[in-house]
């Protein structure tokens, strides 16, 4: 068991669970069947919390109850979030502007927008695992427990594992291959990226929810299982090709909910802790008595070993094909490659 999910709240918390899977999906057919759909989504709302932010911190600076009191301004102000929700964002505005052919996405170099997108969001997560290891890491050297609070008032424990799984969000980017090779889908309603095929999927999907599960365990039940597995299950099923699209819809949509509404997933009947927590509960104000590290352990080493495996599957193809991994498409002849060009 990797959660504590049991006993009279688990109902609640499986309908939690299930919620936000189902609301993740729709809201994502929204954004990709329709412009209107996705410049609401993605530029209309952005700039409208944009502003919210903005008056929220400023209205903390001036020592304002509201403001100081204000769910965003309490539990989410750590630097990941913000980061994360804008390279998001700015990444689901670049996959518009290539299936709609808009602006400069027309010129080839753009092509591989999403490559640099997506590396970016990888790196800000292995930025987070290294600060946990090292916080974590450092506080075992002077002689004290593993456990660190961060800015949002998590407890966290950091340790060997953050490192393993940073490598093996490294060794993630260099998974991705055919970084010219994007296209769109005959309908416009897809930016296709055909050989980002289920071994990448795979691989990026573990590596994530081993950082989400590390490093932002509060909320991994949602971040690292229902946001992870919305778009993998639309890929899998109706939308062939699209699934890094459905990845940065997906995950910009819920950045946005969360930083509004983060006590959805912090208190009450749909929070949800993992076994990390052997106290069975999380309080910023108590410091941790007992730790259950295993699960974050086995995790890590299997995210690391399974991109280890991607990687040297894709330079041994590479080899017997003789082209680069990066500037060609390799998977072409398999069966996520092809489904995915036949919508191209």
């Amino acid at each position: 068991m990797l959660f504590q999910v049991y006993g009279h709240s688990a109902l609640w918390q499986f309908c939690g669970w299930l919620m936000v899977f189902v609301a993740l999906i729709l809201a994502n057919e929204v954004a990709r069947r329709s412009k209107a759909g996705g410049i609401f989504f993605f530029i209309v709302l952005p700039a409208i919390l944009t502003i919210y932010f903005i008056a929220i911190y400023v209205g903390a600076a001036h020592g304002q109850s509201w403001a100081l009191h204000n769910q965003t301004y309490v539990h989410m102000n750590g630097w990941f979030h913000y980061a994360k929700l804008y390279a998001a964002t700015a990444g689901c505005i670049g996959f518009m502007m290539l299936k709609y052919d808009w602006w400069f996405a027309k010129q080839h170099w753009f092509k591989c927008f999403p490559f640099v997108i997506v590396a970016i969001n990888i790196l800000i997560a292995v930025g987070s695992d290294f600060q946990s290891a090292f916080n974590g890491l450092s506080h075992l050297v002077q002689g004290q427990s593993q456990w660190w609070l961060s800015s949002e008032g998590v407890w966290l424990y950091g340790g060997w594992w953050n490192i393993a799984n940073g490598l093996a969000g490294i060794l993630n980017i260099f998974c991705m291959t055919g970084w010219w090779a994007i296209y769109s889908s005959k309908n416009q309603q897809d930016m296709l990226w055909p050989d980002m095929t289920w071994l990448f999927i795979l691989a990026y999907d573990v590596w994530n929810f081993e950082y989400t599960y590390a490093n932002l365990p509060t909320h991994s039940w949602y971040c690292g299982v229902a946001l992870l597995l919305a778009p993998t299950f639309a890929a899998a099923f109706w939308n062939k090709g699209g699934w890094i699209q459905n990845r940065a819809y997906t995950l910009s949509i819920w950045c946005m909910f969360a930083q509004v509404f983060p006590l959805f997933q912090d208190q009450g009947k749909f929070a949800v802790l993992p076994v990390l927590y052997k106290d069975g509960f999380m309080n910023p104000a108590v410091h941790p008595s007992s730790v259950d590290p295993v699960a974050m352990g086995l995790i890590a080493i299997l995210a690391l070993v399974i991109n280890v495996v991607v990687l040297a599957i894709i330079l041994k193809r590479s080899k017997q094909l003789g082209i680069n991994p990066y500037t060609h498409e390799i998977f072409v002849g398999t069966k996520d490659y092809d489904e995915a060009m036949r919508r191209a």
